[in-house]
């Protein structure tokens, strides 16, 4: 007779997932704090009462941590790759005006390593916890043969909902609008495979605590949304500046209108060194260039703009004629 093969020995370990899960409970109940789960027992799905918005308008973002997530496992910083996760979907929600609600998580990976998923758990908790998003659900997917040693597959998914009077509306944009940028905390989660191209060619030049002070978190901008709305300003638009830079992820936002922006220079020392071998033009159009949300309002809002979040500086107003350009104050 043949010999019989167990699950785990496939490669498979059902009994030490189910301990992981029992083992991240206090993270995950801490992202319960501000708003809970509706009649979760027994549930195979995450179900949450709207019942207090008065015409919820269900919003949606999904997003991962791209290239970037190699150099932070490299650098055991999972925990910041878990930041990272949340900050990407979640910025795109309160693009909207509306509330972070549930977000669930993806990992895939060749074999379970519990001391990695709690670090990556924890991070993502951290930025949950703080903006009141629950961690309403996830897999971790053990795939022997398909993901490789030592690589983490990360995704996540953030569910919101705004008040349909509420959400924010581009198209109110007008010429005159003033756009308002908010720093960032580094590279955040986009231009990493430019990145490590250029640490592949140059790592000679950087120190390792150089290389890890750019792989700063994405910053979460729910700070700014919030005080803007404390302080009775009603936005046009925002801009969460992912991939393409500003040029790009404002350009999306107007119809028959640009902006020619300026904006400061990037007091980021590693940052600098690293942009000092990339193309002057094309780093627009990868990086944030230290600007990771940008607000549009009227210019009677503009000091209470500035006000609500880290850096807030003026970048230019809305003009006649399509196209975004930006170029670093002298």
């Amino acid at each position: 007779m043949a010999n019989k093969v167990t699950y785990q020995e496939a490669g498979v370990d059902t009994r030490a997932a189910a301990s992981l899960v029992n083992e991240i409970k206090s993270d995950v109940a801490r992202t319960q704090k501000q708003r809970q789960l509706h009649n979760s027992f027994g549930l195979f799905a995450a179900a949450f009462d709207l019942s207090e918005y008065r015409q919820p308008v269900i919003v949606t973002g999904c997003d991962g941590v791209g290239t970037k997530i190699e150099l932070l496992l490299e650098h055991g910083m999972e925990s910041e790759a878990g930041k990272d996760l949340i900050a990407m979907s979640v910025n795109d929600i309160i693009t909207t005006g509306g509330d972070p609600l549930l977000f669930l998580d993806y990992i895939g990976i060749e074999k379970l390593h519990p001391e990695r998923i709690k670090r990556l758990i924890s991070g993502m908790c951290d930025y949950l916890e703080d903006c009141g998003c629950i961690l309403a659900g996830g897999e971790t997917a053990e795939m022997p043969g398909l993901v490789p040693p030592d690589v983490v597959e990360l995704s996540g998914f953030c569910i919101g909902a705004v008040e349909k009077d509420e959400m924010i509306q581009p198209d109110t944009a007008k010429l005159g609008d003033v756009l308002v940028g908010y720093k960032s905390d580094g590279f955040h989660a986009n231009g990493w495979s430019l990145c490590r191209r250029i640490l592949s060619e140059h790592g000679s030049e950087f120190s390792d605590e150089e290389i890890k002070a750019m792989l700063a978190p994405t910053r979460l901008y729910h700070d700014v949304t919030n005080a803007l709305k404390s302080a009775g300003v009603r936005a046009k638009a925002f801009a969460h500046i992912t991939g393409g830079g500003l040029p790009e992820n404002l350009e999306r936002l107007f119809r028959g209108m640009g902006a020619d922006l300026t904006i400061p220079y990037w007091e980021n020392e590693p940052v600098q060194k690293l942009l000092l071998h990339t193309d002057p033009e094309d780093r627009f159009n990868a990086f944030n260039m230290g600007i990771g949300w940008v607000a549009v309002v009227d210019p009677d809002s503009v000091e209470a703009a500035c006000a609500a979040g880290p850096g807030g500086i003026v970048l230019g107003e809305l003009r006649d004629g399509d196209g975004i350009t930006a170029t670093v104050k002298s």
